[in-house]
Parts: structure tokens; sequence; C-alpha cells
């Protein structure tokens, strides 16, 4: 799979690959690239197997690195640069065997080194013994230890083989995350431009999309709702833009109202993927829409309680460090809670992020959609505090534009929310933050 992949680059020889900090790099050259490179590992004593991270930021030889890996049937453990604690955890967790750091620069040779690890887990005993390249994705580890899953990638690689329109897209997420690496891997085997964005601010990103022309844009809706209170939509010439997907958390209905109410001439899609299944493909019921359609080729889902469960072509084989939620039928339970109308779902959040008041339960998304709407506030984070009383209430985090009377501010949310939400609901306790409400990956952070 991994020469068929590759082989469909040649089809493309003077197209614009990928775009990042040194230039622009064509197809031909990134061919070239991913050859050099696969020649440097092999020099270097790296086998077929060999558990290897490579450690690199979104760039033309980040991916060179990442391909010419899978052909020579390593395993790949993506890595940005991570604070020194986690870089040990990573390593550790996934039994790493090489280091491979790789510079932006094409004509900065490649670092490769041993660890002295020799890599023993039965996940990685599958992947050698079936003689297929592997990928290795942490999660964020943002309510406990990260997981490692461990994937084939010959069969993530399958579904970008199809005839698709080429497309410039923007590499919002890292090469860590499943969704840079559908990114990476859709663009390329499309014919089209991966656009690197060195910045990930609102001004950063809508600067790139008017300067390279990119088509689409991939984000998360914590990044989308920063984008509309920064103004930045307002500054750039986003005429080429025509879609944008969101994915990763759940988005705030008041985000994409005005989403779609500032951009309209752009599509707005709902994605949905997890590193232990890949991305789905999925179909909103419209642009201001919360209710997606999910399954497609090598997906299928089910309910159970409230919960979605899905069964995926491309599934990992398991983590490195933690027992996989497979049922007996090979449906996976993804801990989201869902609605259902029809064809279509909504995803409502983590299961373990709803806040039970004596009861009754609250969907932190429902309430930051409501407080979204208030004059002077930026941004919102609903998470449960615990109560003697009622178990636990609803406590809101609010990022303000400008400082405000606690009291006064008190009064505002109460009188909003009054005719908005059921009493269970308004936020019993409202704290007033200062600097980012989100992770490194620009996903919420409830903890």
């Amino acid at each position: 799979m991994i020469e068929k992949y590759i082989e469909r680059m040649t089809a493309w020889p003077t197209q614009d690959a990928v775009i990042d900090a040194a230039g622009t790099t064509t197809y031909l050259e990134l061919l070239a690239d991913i050859s050099r490179l696969g020649d440097a590992f092999r020099a270097a004593g790296i086998p077929a197997g060999a558990v290897v991270a490579v450690e690199a930021q979104h760039s033309a030889q980040a991916g060179a690195a990442l391909l010419a890996l899978a052909e020579l049937g390593a395993i790949c453990v993506p890595m940005t640069r991570l604070p020194e604690e986690k870089t040990r955890e990573f390593l550790d967790v996934g039994e790493v065997e090489w280091l491979v750091g790789v510079a932006a620069d094409p004509s900065t040779a490649p670092t490769v080194a041993p660890t002295g690890v020799r890599a023993t887990h039965a996940l990685y005993g599958r992947l050698r013994e079936a003689g297929v390249p592997g990928l290795v994705l942490f999660s964020s580890g943002t309510t406990g230890r990260s997981k490692a899953s461990v994937l084939d990638l010959t069969r993530i690689l399958e579904r970008y083989v199809g005839d698709r329109p080429a497309q410039r897209i923007l590499s919002f997420l890292n090469l860590d995350h499943i969704g840079g690496i559908n990114t990476l891997f859709h663009t390329l085997g499309q014919g089209g431009t991966v656009v690197t964005v060195p910045d990930r601010t609102p001004d950063e990103v809508l600067a790139t999309i008017e300067r390279h022309r990119v088509n689409v844009l991939p984000t998360t809706p914590t990044f989308l709702t920063m984008l509309l209170i920064s103004g930045a939509v307002e500054r750039y010439d986003l005429s080429s833009l025509t879609h944008i997907t969101y994915g990763t958390e759940p988005m705030p209905a008041q985000t994409l109202r005005r989403l779609a109410e500032t951009l309209p001439e752009v599509r707005l899609k709902q994605t949905y993927g997890l590193s232990e299944l890949g991305i789905l493909a999925t179909k909103s019921r419209g642009n201001d829409s919360l209710w997606v359609k999910l399954g497609g080729d090598g997906f299928d889902y089910k309910i159970i309680d409230g919960v979605l469960w899905i069964r995926s072509r491309m599934a990992m084989l398991g983590y490195l460090n933690a027992e996989a939620p497979f049922d007996e039928d090979g449906y996976f339970n993804t801990q989201d809670a869902v609605r259902v109308d029809g064809e279509y779902v909504q995803i409502l959040g983590r299961k373990s992020e709803i806040i039970n008041v004596a009861g009754e339960k609250v969907y932190p998304n429902e309430v930051e959609s409501v407080l979204l709407e208030l004059d002077n506030v930026l941004d919102v984070t609903v998470s449960a505090l615990p109560s003697p009383v009622t178990g636990q209430v609803v406590q809101a985090g609010l990022l303000l534009a400008e400082p405000e009377d606690p009291r006064a501010l008190r009064r505002r949310v109460d009188a909003h929310c009054r005719d908005r939400l059921e009493p269970y609901k308004i936020p019993a306790k409202i704290v007033v933050t200062e600097g980012a409400h989100h992770s490194e990956r620009f996903k919420k952070v409830r903890a």
C-alpha cells in the first residue's frame, strides 16, 4: 500500500506539494526527499519493524520522513517539541528504539540515533509479523495520562488513494494528532497542496490563507471562537476559502451561528475522528447545524444508552498502556454522549465531562454557548464543582475583554441565563480567568 501511495505522487511532478517555512516543495522534489531520507535511515541502520520517534514541526521534510520510514517498514511515533517530562513519558511508553530529528530546511541532514531500548510489546509484534508499517499516536492527556494508540499505517493510507479534487489545505493540527496525519495523507494522496502555518494565531492563520490562496481550513471549535473574537476575519481576503472543517470537541451553537453569518460563502462541515479509529466520513445537516451524519465506507456505528460506539476498518490494534474498550463485535466505546434525530446525531461531549446536578444532566457545551452570547465575554469554560447538597453544581470560568465588577457580572449572567437555561444549568459559581482556556492542540481544557 505504501508503494502504491507514493507512486500516485509521480502523477503531479511539477505541482506544489507542501508550502512551509523553507519555501515551496513540488511533488518531484518531495519524492526525491523521501528517497534521500530513506537512504539516510537505512545507512544509519534502522531496520524494518523498528520503533522510530520523529521530532519535527509540520513541514515537507517531516512528511517525507514519515513516508520514508513507512516505506522502510518502520513503526513511526511522530512527536512535536514537548516538555522534557512529557517527552520522557512518550519515549518510555512507546518503547522507542530510534530517535530521528528533521529540520524544515532540506539541506540540513536528519539526526539519527539509537536509544538502546528494545521494543517488545505484543502489538509491535503483530505489525512486524504482518510486515506492515505502523503509527503510534498519543492522546492529549488532558484528563490524565496520555494513551498510546498503535495503528496499522497501511489501513490509514488505503483511505487516501481514491480520486478526489486536489485542494490547498492548511495544516492546522500537528503530525502527532490524527487530524494532522489526516491533512497530510489526504492532501498528498489527491495531488493537493499542504500549507503550513508558522504560528496558530487568528491573524497568522488568516494571513496564510490569503497569501497562499488556501481552500480548506481544518481546525477546532476553540480556535474558531478565538477567530471570531479577534475580529481578524475583517482584515484579510478569504475569497479562496471554500470549506472550514471542525472537530476534536463539541462546537458551541453560538460560535457556529456567528461563523455561518460571518462567512456565508464558506461551507462549514463537522468532522468526527479519534486517534483510535481514524477520521470518519461526515455530512452536516447545514452550515449552522450541530447535527451530522456519520459513517461511510469502512465505518459503522451504534448507540448504547446514549453513548456512541464505532467500528472502523482503520481502528487501532490497541493501546500500549491501557485496555482497549472494544466489544466482541469490534465496536469501540468513544465515551461520547449523543442525541439522535433519524439519520443524524449530535455530539454532546465526553460522558466524563457531563455535570450531574441532583440527578439532572448538564452538558458543558450547552451552557458555554449561552454564556458566549454575553458582551465582554471572550471565552468560557464550564466544568463541575463538587457540592455537598446536589453532588455537583455548574462552575463557569469566564475570560473577559475588560475588567468588570464581580457582582455586576454575576447579575448579568443570572439575568441572561434565566430565560435560556433550566435553573440547575445556571452557573452556581463564576470565576474570572486569565490566559487561554485551551491546550496546545486548541482543545478546551476542563480539568
